[in-house]
């Protein structure tokens, strides 16, 4: 594993680009956990009312209420999004890429990127975003930064309920909000989103060709159409390019890249902090 390492840094010091592919692996490794003791300290009176093993599991629950289903969301959003200590993961991997032409894509939400001192104009967060709400229907393609009110129903709730007052609804058509966050057909891809989406696709074509480093981080097998199998792909046909892999359990990659490939099935925060020492 040392000597994969090693390899791996004398890539990122030889890049000409780097494009980071971070999954939910890597927020793992920041500490951000779904279940476990964490969820349990924050959803205790959830978890004995439903018996929920996780967050990502909980957030799919049909609740009785708009209040109670915002209880729980608020708490969602709260302790993933804005209730945030410095990640000595992310700030390891910004410290790598000093002095890089980099671009991070990642189908994390929880903004950790850009909270631990990434560039904005940088990221592209393809799956939405904690700190947004959207129309449920939706009627239209705009999000609403949801801080203040998550803040203020974090501070209200009571027995597992909001105020009602505080349940978010669209300025527009009046229906319920909902979450920024690509489940289905009705996502809202706004201005934001497009402009992210125009700026990682000129860094694509600016380094179709040249010692590129596609670095993933953690990403699994939920959505590999998003970040693995491209990188796969746009691997196999640069011939210049690196692929590098770091997945505690699932760090893999076909045959056809084989040669051009790094894999580090190993603690992705030890890794990095190997790396910048």
């Amino acid at each position: 594993m040392s000597a994969a390492i090693e390899k791996l840094k004398t890539a990122i010091e030889n890049a000409g680009a780097i494009l980071i592919g971070a999954g939910s692996g890597f927020s793992t490794a920041a500490g951000y956990t779904y279940s476990g003791e964490r969820f349990h300290r924050h959803f205790a009176d959830f978890i004995g009312k439903y018996h929920f093993g996780d967050m990502y599991s909980a957030g799919f629950y049909p609740f009785p209420t708009p209040e109670e289903k915002w209880a729980y969301w608020s708490r969602h959003i709260y302790y993933n999004r804005y209730d945030q200590p410095e990640s000595p993961v992310h700030k390891a991997l910004l410290e790598l890429l000093q002095g890089k032409d980099y671009f991070v894509l990642t189908t994390n939400v929880d903004h950790l990127f850009q909270n631990n001192g990434f560039d904005k104009q940088r990221l592209f967060y393809t799956q939405g975003d904690y700190g947004l709400w959207q129309c449920q229907t939706p009627c239209h393609h705009k999000t609403y930064d949801n801080e203040e009110t998550v803040r203020r129903m974090i501070k209200e709730q009571h027995e597992m309920k909001i105020p009602t007052e505080l349940v978010p609804h669209c300025p527009v058509c009046g229906e319920e909000m909902e979450m920024n966050l690509r489940a289905d057909a009705s996502f809202v891809e706004d201005k934001g989103w497009h402009a992210a989406a125009a700026r990682y696709h000129d860094f694509l074509s600016k380094h179709q060709t040249g010692s590129i480093l596609y670095m993933e981080l953690g990403v699994g097998m939920n959505t590999p159409g998003i970040i693995k199998f491209p990188f796969w792909k746009m691997t196999a046909a640069n011939p210049q390019a690196t692929y590098a892999c770091l997945n505690k359990g699932e760090a893999c990659s076909p045959n056809e890249i084989k040669k051009q490939t790094i894999l580090i099935d190993d603690d992705i925060a030890s890794v990095l902090q190997g790396l910048i020492h």
